[in-house]
């Protein structure tokens, strides 16, 4: 799990994220990245937005996302970028391979549209469109499914994922501080709970200014197993945390709680 800060300089952003995938691979050799959210520009205005924004498959953050992912020979999770969409942008998640190509694309479902305890507002369908579609692709035969930081709060999509079959949910986030300190690892852990999958969450920390106002990420990435517990978390600042995936683990604890399979919807009416 790779934690930058990111702001609305495009170049710096894709300079400090490539330093610190090529730093994490040379430390660790890992099978799988994982970026955050919005890695490559984050708040400005969406006017900036919309001009960083790239179509894929042209624009810099794609090419060096697929050009890493083929060099280094690691699967990465490109957390998310601006994606254009004619006029307007999605928050879009783009998995490349060992060999550069991407094998899985999703456009972020929920738009985080509240205001923060810290008074702040945050209106993201201002700036990005939601998508449709949930997403699920295999990296080196292990299914993973996709969210984006806000998504993290709904409980229906990690289970659609689930049921699916996916083994592993990514949660590229710029979560903010306000929320994140009482909520991000209690939400990590029951998501990773209630559908026994390994929950792999990249997150943005420090401050950027949105619109004129300053606003703080939570960082704190981390990694949780199938039984809630957190195996792996980054400190507060910027690098990486990792751990292993341990598919026998998965299988143990899904046969001990067998709930995906005892599962029932119910409704009222």
């Amino acid at each position: 799990m790779i934690q930058t800060t990111s702001d609305d300089n495009k170049a710096a952003n894709l300079d400090r994220a490539e330093r610190l995938v090529r730093a994490a691979v040379a430390a660790t050799r890992p099978d799988l990245i994982v970026l955050p959210e919005l890695f490559a520009y984050l708040g400005g205005t969406p006017a900036g937005a919309l001009a960083a924004a790239e179509a894929f498959p042209d624009g810099q953050a794609y090419a060096m996302l697929s050009g890493l992912a083929r060099e280094l020979g690691v699967n990465i999770h490109g957390g998310s970028i601006g994606e254009r969409n004619g006029d307007t942008l999605r928050n879009t998640s783009l998995v490349f391979d060992r060999s550069g190509a991407e094998i899985g694309r999703y456009a972020k479902i929920h738009m985080f549209d509240v205001v923060t305890p810290d008074g702040l507002a945050y209106r993201e369908s201002a700036t990005f469109t939601r998508g449709e579609r949930t997403m699920l692709c295999e990296v080196d035969g292990v299914r993973l499914g996709a969210s984006i930081c806000y998504d993290l709060r709904f409980g229906e999509l990690f289970i659609a994922l689930a049921k699916a079959g996916a083994q592993m949910v990514a949660v590229p986030a710029a979560f903010t501080l306000a929320t994140g300190k009482d909520h991000w690892e209690v939400l990590l852990r029951a998501r990773a709970i209630e559908t026994q999958c390994y929950i792999l969450a990249a997150g943005q920390t420090g401050t950027y200014v949105a619109d004129g106002l300053v606003r703080a990420n939570y960082g704190n990435s981390m990694i949780v197993d199938p039984w809630g517990t957190v195996i792996a978390r980054a400190p507060d600042k910027l690098g990486w945390t990792s751990a292993a995936i341990d598919l026998d683990y998965l299988d143990k604890v899904r046969a001990a709680v067998p709930s995906n399979q005892n599962r029932v919807l119910t409704s009222f009416g």
